[in-house]
């Protein structure tokens, strides 16, 4: 079964652009070459970003080739498809990385279990219940990232598919 997404490469130093290029090759089996632009809100930064087609698992593939340099901030989605829930994964220097399951219309879908964890840790008095599903919802990740996002309004976009 195949899925589609988006990757959002939002912030990289220049010498790290064509390294982002080749694990995403790596990634999905096929040569890359992506369209940088600068990114204005990181002056002397890169930024980019495509549609990529894969197989279910391709976004956590991708996250995790990109998860290891420190200065690369960027997000990777997956549509949901019959077999698989979609998913996003945001990765900033300062966080590190987040993975949310989405749903079909992209909220996210918070487990049972990480739900009952941050009740506790609210009972007990180790963290404020809303700061808990803050960080279960990604905020941190998205007030850090926002500006970003901004700064990519009419970026191109590139459709790439996976080699089977």
């Amino acid at each position: 079964m195949t899925t589609r997404g988006v990757l959002y490469v939002h912030s990289a130093p220049r010498a790290l652009c064509p390294h982002v290029e080749w694990a995403v090759a790596g990634v999905l089996g096929t040569r890359v070459s992506l369209d940088w632009i600068r990114q204005p809100a990181a002056p002397g930064t890169w930024r980019s970003e495509f549609s990529w087609q894969g197989e279910v698992g391709t976004a956590s593939k991708l996250a995790s080739a990109l998860r290891g340099w420190h200065l690369l901030r960027f997000e990777v989605t997956a549509e949901p498809c019959p077999t698989a829930e979609g998913e996003r994964y945001s990765c900033t220097p300062d966080l590190g990385i987040f993975h949310a399951v989405t749903g079909l219309h992209g909220d996210i879908l918070i487990p049972e279990d990480r739900l009952r964890a941050a009740l506790l840790r609210s009972r007990r008095g180790e963290s404020d219940l809303e700061a808990e599903l803050s960080k279960l919802l990604g905020k941190p990740w998205d007030d850090e990232l926002e500006p970003f996002r901004y700064a990519g309004e009419g970026a191109p976009v590139r459709w790439l598919h996976q080699v089977v």
